[in-house]
């Protein structure tokens, strides 16, 4: 008997034992999943508050060449993180044709960004936050025109409120600017426009890519397409921009800080991305943008009407609504 004993005591111990060390790696992993939230959403608002001060407040008028920074920034980190630190496996262009359709997608990545600077400079944060939330709109729109990629009628029902949520958000937006509206219009299509095309374009096994690895390569080729048209568009950037720089040390801090955030909102978007659920993701996404216009407010002072707050919520709501159809209907 004695004997039985003794062999079921390490069994007992290591219940005891194990439990806590349970317990201790879930506590680690919700933790790390908190960092990682919390990192998002600070690069998410932080590079976006940045650009308007930069763009609007400080005076800094050149919305390609602070694109053609962070896309500077993008290629340096997306090397150093997969070839060096090994964040993901470094996955190879495998033919001409694969390089031809990734550098069509940085094309139009490069004109989302740069539209959306632009409007930036004549439009509040918090409407620019409005605008952008209709993106779901754009993409239904893009993907029907251009796949034979159907929806139910009561997926394409519930972008309305997406729709007239802006519309309402716009006849009561007391710092409108139509210009930058347009360009604000203008980023969000061509955002969807990517998105839809990435997964026409890069739809094969062989050529698909992952975030990190599509922005690896389509980071350089932004900048060869960005630097010409900064220097040809936005006369003497580089000679402006080293005389601020004589002036006030700062420029040079903000834009490097700026051009690191724009990466880093990049990468946290993948991390959130790979260590959460479709559905947690959809929640944080219209819970970020709602905190980047409540921030943007408490931050720049603009004015805003009770009719373009509820615009904003009713197209939040449509975007929710929208999302929670199209999951229902998969």
């Amino acid at each position: 008997m004695q004997g039985k004993e003794n062999k079921g005591l390490p069994v007992v111990n290591q219940h005891v034992h194990g439990a806590p060390q349970s317990l201790s790696s879930q506590v680690t992993s919700k933790l790390s999943n908190v960092g990682l939230i919390g990192s998002w959403y600070f690069s998410n608002i932080g590079v976006l508050l940045l650009n308007k001060y930069l763009l609007s407040n400080y005076g800094f008028k050149f919305p390609i060449f602070l694109t053609m920074c962070h896309m500077v920034a993008c290629a340096l980190f997306s090397y150093i993180a997969i070839a060096w630190l090994k964040v993901v496996p470094m996955q190879a262009i495998r033919s001409r044709m694969q390089f031809m359709k990734i550098a069509a997608l940085s094309i139009i990545f490069c004109a989302s960004v740069v539209s959306g600077n632009i409007s930036l400079k004549f439009l509040p944060v918090s409407f620019n936050q409005a605008v952008g939330a209709t993106t779901p709109f754009f993409t239904a729109v893009l993907a029907y025109i251009m796949t034979t990629k159907r929806e139910y009628w009561v997926t394409y029902a519930t972008l309305i409120p997406v729709v007239s949520g802006v519309i309402i958000a716009s006849g009561g937006e007391p710092g409108f600017h139509f210009y930058g509206f347009i360009m604000c219009v203008g980023a969000t299509a061509a955002r969807a426009l990517k998105s839809v095309l990435q997964g026409i374009l890069l739809s094969s096994e062989g050529e698909k890519l992952n975030s990190m690895n599509l922005l690896l390569y389509m980071a350089p080729v932004a900048v060869v397409v960005l630097l010409p048209a900064a220097l040809f568009v936005e006369h003497n950037v580089l000679g402006i921009t080293l005389a601020l720089a004589r002036q006030d040390k700062l420029i040079i801090f903000y834009l490097l800080v700026n051009s690191s955030m724009a990466y880093f909102v990049n990468l946290t978007n993948f991390l959130v991305t790979k260590h959460t659920s479709a559905l947690t993701l959809q929640v944080l996404g219209n819970a970020k943008g709602a905190v980047a216009v409540v921030v943007s407010i408490l931050v720049f002072r603009n004015p805003v009407s009770i009719s373009g707050m509820l615009g904003y919520a009713l197209t939040v709501f449509g975007v929710i609504l929208y999302s929670e159809v199209k999951a229902s209907y998969k």
